[in-house]
């Protein structure tokens, strides 16, 4: 199902080795709809265009990061607004219940518990899908413009690694699609750094105070 949903996405934005007329509409649309239901990744369509369009790689960032940002706003009001029973329902389901899972929502609800709004810089390199964390942070009442201003530093930060790998590769960055798993776990490994850091800053600023 997954496969058919990534073929689908790719025949959006790409057919015939050319961009689609309406590719760039697509991809804003495809990172709106991911950031808070759509289970394919942005990433994927992005790196196919910009496998065939490097010089258009940055202008795709800031089209993907606006796109993402608001679509998490909107992932945010669902769970403000949609709350714990909306969740529970999320995670029976047969086919999203795969991506909204129990597990993962108990591990970003004790991520904003400790890390607060940083929880969602983390987010955005780190393979938990980023729906989660955005239905999460309305779920838990996370701080709305804060979480607004670390999703777009957090987005704007993955998309433009991407871009700047395909901007300077070109084709040789279609290593990225064979090695997508490698490629999330980088994202990952990036977070636990984030991570680190958050871990080490925090005493500093007590330190300030007093």
């Amino acid at each position: 199902m997954f496969t058919g949903l990534v073929e689908w996405t790719k025949s959006l934005v790409v057919q015939g080795g050319e961009l689609t007329h309406n590719a760039v509409t697509a991809l804003w649309c495809l990172a709106f709809a991911e950031s808070s239901f759509f289970p394919i990744p942005p990433d994927i369509p992005y790196i196919f265009m910009g496998v065939l369009k490097p010089e258009k790689a940055f202008f795709l960032a800031f089209v993907l990061t606006t796109g993402s940002v608001l679509g998490g706003a909107c992932g945010y009001a669902i769970g403000l607004y949609g709350g714990r029973p909306f969740v529970e329902w999320l995670v029976t389901t047969r086919f999203i219940g795969r991506i909204f899972t129990h597990e993962k929502f108990e591990m970003v609800e004790a991520m904003y518990q400790k890390y607060d709004v940083w929880a969602v810089l983390i987010a955005a390199f780190t393979p938990i899908p980023y729906k989660v964390f955005t239905i999460g942070g309305g779920l838990c009442r996370i701080r709305f413009w804060p979480f607004m201003l670390t999703s777009l530093v957090g987005r704007a930060g993955r998309f433009y690694i991407v871009g700047f790998l395909l901007y300077f590769f070109g084709e040789k960055a279609q290593f990225l699609l064979k090695n997508f798993d490698l490629f999330l776990a980088a994202m990952l490994a990036l977070g636990v750094l984030g991570f680190v850091a958050l871990r080490y800053m925090k005493p500093a600023e007590k330190s300030e105070e007093i």
